[in-house]
């Protein structure tokens, strides 16, 4: 069995999750869990971690999705069967825990958190790197130049090459009441929504 990310915007109605759960099951997808990303007026986003067994291809699960009237396939990519869905709650009851340490917490813990490929956390004042996952790159003076402002709360889209052998690269900043800021990437997608923001924004406002 292989894991995978799949991001899905669909009719917000009755029935419209039903249906894509039974079009998955006919390529044999077993959803291990669904996540609503974002609400609109009419629509939503939801994110399915699933499994496909050894022999089915990911295309597959694309052409059942969007031959439901209404869904759109947004993004489909491997998922790192070690990384698993952890809620807000989880990373908040351990940042609470060890206070002293909730910056670096909540960079280690980013990619369960936010579905993200690698984080770092910069110091603005020195322009140094405090803490990184373990995918992240190494960034000198000049590869934290390339990263952007730090300031403020944004995301951005590092084009390829934005450092030397690395491909496009999505990343959303948020700053920490310290002179500290995070910063956490995907690689090639998908683009940050305003309620990943949101939650961002939200969970470096209560590191103390």
């Amino acid at each position: 069995m292989h894991v995978f990310l799949l991001r899905l915007a669909l009719p917000d109605r009755p029935g419209s999750l039903g249906a894509v759960a039974t079009a998955m099951g006919t390529v044999g997808a077993d959803i291990n869990a669904v996540e609503i990303v974002e609400k609109y007026e009419g629509y939503a986003i939801d994110d399915f971690m699933l499994e496909l067994p050894a022999g089915i291809q990911p295309d597959s699960l694309i052409t059942v999705c969007t031959s439901i009237p209404g869904v759109e396939v947004m993004w489909l990519s491997h998922y790192p069967e070690q990384w698993g869905l952890q809620g807000d709650v989880d990373v908040l009851n351990h940042m609470t825990e060890y206070p002293e340490r909730a910056e670096e917490i909540l960079t280690l813990e980013s990619p369960e958190v936010f579905r993200v490929t690698w984080a770092v956390l910069v110091d603005r004042d020195t322009g140094s790197v405090l803490a990184k996952t373990d995918l992240a790159p190494d960034l000198d003076e000049a590869g934290i130049a390339s990263l952007g402002p730090l300031d403020d709360l944004r995301s951005d889209e590092l084009p390829e090459g934005w450092l030397a052998g690395w491909r496009d690269t999505l990343i959303a900043v948020a700053p920490f009441r310290t002179t500290a800021s995070i910063v956490i990437a995907r690689r090639g997608g998908p683009e940050f929504l305003k309620s990943e923001l949101a939650r961002l924004r939200h969970l470096t406002a209560l590191a103390q």
